[in-house]
């Protein structure tokens, strides 16, 4: 079958990867569309340390294709989309419903693909860049038939990472100032789920002006190049910022321009080791930095939601797949994503 590996020094679209059974517990999907988000790209370029070789991809939905002993909730034939959240279920921390903190969840990748002799790993307990994939019961989430797949695999990654981390981690209310630093995917997605929210003023930050359009599109009530205007929008700072990059001097800036008892939410992903820095004293105010994994999702109750809110025309999908792309053409697609041409590139198969 097809899928996009990497191997340590290229990217490279292979077609004799095979894929093993599912075990109990354990569903076979059949990809039908896969998001290409930056985090991909950071495996490749080192910001995510990974081992290789590895099945790139982690933000897909597609077709159940078989099941293991003990899974009931789907069944072949069903539309799905996946997380990347390979939780246990039992311990502490998923009973308490916190399931992005389950350490069975974190830095234990399997390695379910062969390529001849050799085992090949699968990334973000997902691999979504391959026609058939095989993933924990808990990753699977059952969605409408009337979804179109490709704005579907959207939800398993931009949607929960940006919309929950405006609903779950920073609890956004009604009358809410925010501020978004960067409009790509999370960030699009931080602000219409800022608007769902309720926020009273919502302020696009991005050095790009051609995104200003879709900025207001999924919310944004005003849109600015960089940071320095926020002020004058905004004159005793924001309620929430969201840095939606991964620089250390757009975090810097994220906490200068916070009200009293504001919140600094981290989303973007500086290379591993970075340090960024704050004003000590300026965080008495009951300021708060908060760092947010996958938008602290609990991703069978919020991909049904967001699933249920795209269907009422509450929450974009179809507007965040800026182009599709066969898979063979991954290369192009990912020219395009950093070069900042599109929102959310998806693979198809």
């Amino acid at each position: 079958m097809r899928a996009v590996m990497y191997d340590g020094k290229r990217v490279e679209v292979v077609d004799d990867l095979e894929v093993r059974d599912p075990g109990p517990g354990e569903v076979l999907v059949a990809i039908s569309a896969a998001g290409l988000c930056h985090s991909d790209l950071s495996v490749v370029d080192g910001t995510i340390p990974f081992p290789v070789p590895v099945v790139l991809g982690h933000e897909g939905a597609g077709v159940v294709e078989a099941v293991g002993v003990g899974v009931t909730h789907v069944e072949p034939g069903d539309h799905v989309a996946l997380s990347t959240l390979a939780n246990c279920g039992v311990c502490a921390e998923c009973d308490r419903g916190r399931p992005t903190m389950c350490r069975q969840a974190i830095g234990r990748p399997g390695r379910p693909f062969r390529r001849g002799e050799q085992a090949v790993f699968q990334f973000a307990s997902n691999s979504a860049f391959a026609e058939r994939t095989v993933v924990k019961a808990v990753q699977v989430v059952r969605i409408p038939k009337d979804i179109p797949l490709p704005s579907a695999a959207l939800i398993g990654c931009g949607v929960l990472t940006g919309v929950g981390a405006v609903l779950n981690r920073a609890k956004v209310d009604r009358g809410d100032s925010v501020v978004v630093i960067g409009t790509g995917g999370i960030g699009l997605n931080v602000l219409q789920g800022a608007r769902i929210a309720g926020a009273l003023r919502i302020v696009a930050v991005d050095a790009n002006p051609a995104k200003e359009a879709v900025a207001r599109q999924f919310g944004a009530t005003d849109f600015l190049t960089s940071t320095e205007g926020v002020r004058e929008l905004l004159p005793t700072g924001a309620d929430h910022a969201f840095e939606c990059v991964g620089r250390v001097e757009l975090i810097r800036q994220a906490v200068d321009l916070l009200d009293r008892h504001g919140q600094a939410v981290l989303l973007g992903v500086p290379p591993a080791g970075a340090e960024a820095s704050f004003v000590v004293s300026s965080m008495y105010l009951d300021k708060s930095i908060l760092g947010c994994r996958y938008g602290s999702s609990r991703p069978q109750r919020d991909i049904a939601l967001y699933a249920e809110l795209y269907r009422e025309g509450r929450l974009l999908l179809d507007e965040l797949v800026t182009q599709t792309y066969p898979v063979e053409e991954f290369e192009r697609a990912a020219a395009d994503a950093e070069a900042g041409k599109v929102a959310r590139g998806v693979l198809t198969f």
